[in-house]
């Protein structure tokens, strides 16, 4: 799901193809990959902070350690 745009590849393409058009499809595909990867992460995280708050409530420690260690490497990445 995850491009890795950079400046640099941006002006590479839009150079090889001087097009008003091109370069603003490259640059929606950019926004738009950003926009779903943002979504995706703060789903990610609510259930992540649902299913902490229920394995506080049961109590149930080693599924809290694994929650809470999968929503830190989530919050690294950002």
């Amino acid at each position: 799901m995850e491009n890795n745009y950079s400046y640099t590849e941006f002006l590479k393409a839009v150079g090889k193809n001087s097009s008003t058009m091109h370069a603003e499809k490259l640059l929606n595909e950019i926004y738009m990959d950003l926009f779903l990867n943002h979504i995706h992460r703060e789903q990610t995280k609510k259930r992540l902070l649902e299913m902490i708050d229920a394995s506080l409530d049961n109590r149930d420690v080693s599924a809290f350690e694994r929650y809470t260690d999968e929503l830190l490497k989530l919050e690294m990445v950002n």
